[in-house]
């Protein structure tokens, strides 16, 4: 997947952090959506793209998938990491 080209968006505060996190996993986006179907998340790869580019709203029960697919706490996610 290319760079994004254009400045991250306004509709969430996740979408950052999951990029960074999923890179520093060393997942690819086609590998984490697959993550993401295990856990009961239907996402298609331009919604995921739009999520981490923050310009999509992200639900609440989307978090806690998304901080399961990463290992990591939905605060962490969030960025309440204590």
């Amino acid at each position: 997947m290319k760079p994004r080209s254009y400045p991250p968006g306004e509709k969430n505060i996740v979408g950052l952090k999951v990029v960074s996190i999923r890179n520093k996993l060393g997942l690819k986006q086609k590998d984490f959506l697959a993550r993401l179907q295990v856990l009961g998340m239907d996402v298609s790869a331009t919604s995921l793209s739009r999520l981490e580019g923050q310009y999509r709203l992200v639900q609440d029960f989307e978090v806690v998938i998304l901080a399961k697919a990463l290992s990591v706490t939905v605060n962490e996610l969030l960025g309440n990491a204590d």
